[in-house]
């Protein structure tokens, strides 16, 4: 299994210009949120409490935080927290009577935009196109950032 720095560092080489990295500030959480919106709206038949029914987010994101796990537990901790974060808006969206997979797909396809435009500036295809586990890598890089930041090690 490779490890958490090699990702990222090869992750990385397609993300060297300024813009492009601005890009993926935005797009990165917004892709992440909207894909956990998308399967928050799928409710399964089970309650985890009165308040909180079960859905499709919370349990693909039980095994997205297994991945994490498995390259970094720091990493895995703060995607965790991110995670929640993500619920919680979905959660506040559909109470607040929105239809949340229309919300959903919409910053999904703007946000996309925003990267493959991101991409064009850089000059270098996403990094997926080489690997689909990148695509769980993009959280894990912008996150390692704030970590560096704030002096957590990962």
């Amino acid at each position: 299994m490779r490890t958490i720095d090699s990702w990222l560092n090869e992750y990385g080489e397609s993300h060297q210009n300024p813009t492009n990295k601005l890009v993926h500030w935005i797009c990165v959480p917004a892709i992440f949120f909207s894909i956990v919106g998308l399967l928050y709206g799928v409710k399964l038949p089970f309650a985890i409490t009165e308040m909180l029914q079960l859905n499709l987010a919370i349990l693909i994101l039980a095994f997205v935080s297994i991945y994490y796990f498995r390259l970094s537990v720091t990493l895995a901790i703060g995607l965790l927290f991110f995670s929640g974060f993500c619920l919680y808006l979905a959660q506040q969206i559909e109470n607040q009577g929105f239809t949340l997979w229309k919300v959903s797909v919409a910053i999904f396809v703007i946000a996309w935009i925003g990267q493959f435009w991101g991409h064009k500036v850089e000059g270098k295809k996403p990094s997926f196109f080489k690997d689909l586990q990148f695509l769980m890598i993009g959280p894990a890089w912008l996150m390692h950032f704030i970590y560096k930041k704030i002096g957590i090690p990962y």
